[in-house]
């Protein structure tokens, strides 16, 4: 069974009533395990709802792309859901330089903002016992890369991070797994123009990744251009397998392995 470490399934792509059949999908596809990610306060209850599935595991957080929504006492109003059980991780948090700012809001002071917001996602996680979930995005460079590794640096110790859809070059993906923490590779790594991406996954030592679909964005290879959803990881896995000179059970296990080491599931607590 392989894991879908990062999807979106309270999107209003995915309407409520297909839910039963995409999730049914998913376990057809030998997928056993799904993580659904809030991006803001407003999706957050969604996916706790969608998560009293016993396959299906959510994430607390703020999208950078949504920080100037959110209040100041953002954080401490996560805070409250921490130790629900259907709680596995917090995020999606993390940089994006790729959007401009939004109206009202210049550009530094934006992304001072998504700065200040990761570091208290991290101070969260550190006192919830929870891991990060790290998106970064640039439009050319690897800024947010670097400003959230930085951060990442400072609270290692005591937190681990998954920098996930990771598309960046091996270089960058050691400089995460140092820390000791995680990447995670999505539909991109099948696109024939990924390059550095197939280069980084190939590298990665076992147990140092995990899969992933970001449904319903980025379908992978042969669904490239369709709404993305967690039974196309399996297209993903295959694959990566295939690149490693592995077999997809090889990588549905060890990325399973990896899952269940930096998730919380509820059905793994001690």
């Amino acid at each position: 069974m392989l894991t879908d470490s990062h999807c979106h399934l309270a999107s209003h792509r995915f309407p409520d009533g297909e839910l039963p059949d995409l999730i049914e999908r998913a376990r057809a596809a030998g997928v056993g395990r799904l993580v659904t990610l809030a991006t803001s306060l407003e999706d957050l209850q969604a996916n706790l709802t969608i998560a009293e599935n016993p396959m299906v595991h959510a994430c607390i957080g703020i999208h950078p792309c949504d920080v100037h929504h959110a209040p100041d006492d953002v954080v401490s109003r996560l805070a409250a859901f921490a130790d629900d059980p259907r709680v596995c991780a917090i995020g999606e948090t993390g940089l994006d330089y790729y959007h401009p700012a939004p109206e009202g809001w210049d550009e530094e002071t934006f992304r001072a903002r998504q700065r200040d917001l990761l570091r208290q996602h991290f101070e969260l996680a550190a006192k919830s016992g929870l891991n990060v979930v790290i998106h970064t995005r640039d439009q050319e460079g690897c800024a947010s890369f670097e400003d959230a590794l930085a951060i990442y640096r400072d609270h290692h110790r005591s937190v681990r991070a998954v920098f996930h859809c990771f598309i960046g070059p091996w270089e960058n993906a050691a400089r995460v797994l140092e820390l000791g923490g995680l990447v995670s590779f999505g539909g991109v790594a099948t696109f024939k123009s990924a390059r550095q991406v197939r280069e980084s996954a190939a590298k990665c030592p076992a147990g140092s990744f995990m899969v992933e679909t970001d449904a319903p964005y980025l379908a992978p290879e042969p669904y490239r251009g369709k709404r993305n959803e967690p039974a196309f990881v399996r297209a993903t896995a295959e694959f990566l397998a295939s690149l490693r000179d592995e077999t997809l059970e090889d990588l549905a296990s060890h990325t399973n392995a990896t899952a269940s080491a930096f998730f919380r599931f509820r059905s793994e607590r001690k």
